[in-house]
């Protein structure tokens, strides 16, 4: 498949490994829809793609990855470590999702919950660390991971996470959580980053949108690119995949990010998805 080629910026990780800034999610794509998504998402010119062994399209991502005729190293590829393959079986889930995706190595790959009550991310997390040592995963790091939980892996004395891929949107900033990222070399990477659509509705941001001659996707997507943040959205639209991946060329003044920053409700009531202390899987 011929590509467009498509500027994305990318930010580096603490391990010197750069990151595309957008990338493509397939979070709830049945695995038979996934290969013509990713197909699109690639042909918009998106590099950097977002699966999951619990996602369960692992395959398709696999496919379109090896339709499109792209070089394998101008993708990044990420996949996750689900709860119940933590702490001994973590190694064995690694080489399922290569064998899923048709890939001899990750770009980045990380522990998808902390599942504190299983308390087996430590033990996972110097898995991952061999992985990494070995090549095998170019970076690792956690999701949905908590102040408390990220502490905890530092402690260990060996290597920082490179990513915390946690919910992020107007509607829910995560500032604590982003912060600690930051002091400690973290990218924070925001999967959901449109609340899972919740946000595109709101007056402020369609009102802000139409102001700017943009959609409120691209709005939003732009607040994360200059918090400085990675984000993640997906479609399945092959005209809304290439919107969200169209949003470099114009930016938000301070008075618009402060209006989106303003959005937040009080309490977390914005959260789309589970609370990472308490979910288990």
């Amino acid at each position: 498949m011929p590509a467009t080629t498509t500027l994305v910026p990318t930010l580096t990780l603490n391990n010197g490994v750069e990151i595309p800034q957008i990338g493509f999610g397939v979070f709830q794509v049945p695995d038979d829809a996934t290969e013509a998504a990713v197909s699109a998402a690639l042909e918009a010119g998106y590099r950097s793609i977002d699966t999951a062994s619990i996602y369960g399209n692992e395959k398709g991502v696999g496919r379109a990855l090896a339709a499109s005729g792209i070089a394998r190293d101008e993708l990044f590829v990420t996949s996750k470590l689900w709860n119940s393959d933590q702490g001994a079986p973590a190694a064995a889930a690694f080489e399922r999702s290569l064998d899923a995706l048709g890939l001899d190595r990750l770009d980045l790959f990380l522990i998808h919950w902390p599942a504190p009550a299983n308390d087996l991310y430590l033990q996972s997390w110097e898995a991952l660390e061999l992985l990494a040592a070995s090549g095998r995963s170019r970076a690792i790091g956690v999701s949905n991971f908590l102040p408390e939980h990220l502490e905890r892996v530092i402690a260990l004395g060996g290597t920082v996470p490179a990513v915390n891929q946690i919910e992020l949107h107007p509607a829910l900033r995560q500032r604590e959580t982003a912060a600690f990222n930051t002091a400690h070399g973290i990218a924070t990477e925001a999967w959901s980053p449109l609340a899972q659509g919740g946000m595109l509705a709101d007056p402020e941001i369609v009102g802000l949108a139409r102001a700017l001659g943009r959609t409120p996707a691209q709005l939003i997507l732009r607040w994360h690119l200059q918090q400085g943040r990675i984000a993640i959205p997906k479609s399945v639209t092959p005209a809304r995949i290439a919107e969200n991946l169209a949003v470099f060329d114009f930016e938000l003044d301070d008075a618009a990010m402060g209006a989106i920053d303003a959005l937040e409700p009080e309490g977390g009531a914005g959260r789309v998805g589970p609370h990472p202390a308490e979910f288990n899987g």
